[in-house]
């Protein structure tokens, strides 16, 4: 059997709807792995299950926002799966611009919530589970704004290295319990969520011109870099960062 079979292993994704979670959730039912589909809309998580289906594979279907505050208590009771063996935080983003003078704290806290807060709460939710399947494997989405300086993104960019952090922290207390935990840091990934940096041809260079492969990242590519950390490949790998942005951050 590969090391990237994933037959009889279950596994949880966020954000599952569209973008890097649809591709990462797809590919890890096909490699065998029964996925909890979690996002807030029904109608494209439906989608990404009949895709499933149409692969041979099982998936469950649970719609919340994970910003809420009961989301974590909630999506442990809906969860199927007793013992989990693939946590996949995902669910993320970011919905404004601004200086750090002229940003409003309201909006500070709610990208923490979204990308950190929501993550930790999920994640402490889901350890006994991870722990109980004696082979578990959690990857946390995180961005190459936290690996850098994000100007006029400073929210997302703290948010975003403050999930590093998290991970490694994480990452040790849980090694002698059998569960690893990594981040995974996209680079420019061609989604919706970067559409606006499409909407001219100087706005899609600006954005292309400091990534040496000249190009966006497909969701597929962030796709294979998840399975390689859910699977047996990297079994003596935790508390890193995967970096996947075509040069990106080894730019001066």
């Amino acid at each position: 059997m590969s090391n990237y079979s994933l037959t009889g292993r279950t596994a949880v994704v966020t954000g599952a709807s569209r973008g890097i979670g649809r591709a990462i959730a797809v590919s890890l039912a096909r490699e065998g792995a029964s996925v909890a589909l979690v996002a807030r809309n029904a109608e494209l998580l439906t989608e990404v299950k009949a895709e499933i289906d149409a692969l041979g594979g099982i998936s469950q279907v649970i719609v919340m926002d994970l910003a809420t505050e009961d989301a974590a208590e909630k999506l442990s009771q809906e969860l199927d799966f007793d013992s989990l063996n693939i946590l996949v935080n995902n669910a993320g983003g970011n919905s404004f611009m601004s200086s750090t003078e002229k940003m409003r704290l309201s909006g500070w806290r709610k990208t923490m919530n979204l990308n950190l807060d929501s993550i930790v709460a999920i994640t402490q939710a889901l350890i006994p589970r991870l722990v109980n399947s004696g082979n578990g494997s959690v990857i946390n989405v995180s961005s190459v704004a936290g690996l850098r300086g994000s100007p006029f993104m400073s929210h997302y960019g703290a948010a975003k290295a403050a999930l590093i952090s998290f991970s490694r922290s994480l990452a040790v207390e849980l090694a002698g319990q059998g569960v690893r935990v990594n981040s995974l840091v996209p680079g420019w990934i061609e989604t919706d969520l970067t559409d606006f940096l499409r909407t001219t041809k100087e706005s899609e260079q600006g954005a292309l011109s400091r990534v040496p492969m000249a190009r966006w990242g497909r969701a597929e590519e962030i796709a294979d870099a998840a399975l390689f950390l859910a699977s047996d490949a990297s079994t003596f790998m935790t508390g890193q960062e995967l970096v996947v942005d075509g040069g990106l951050s080894a730019m001066p």
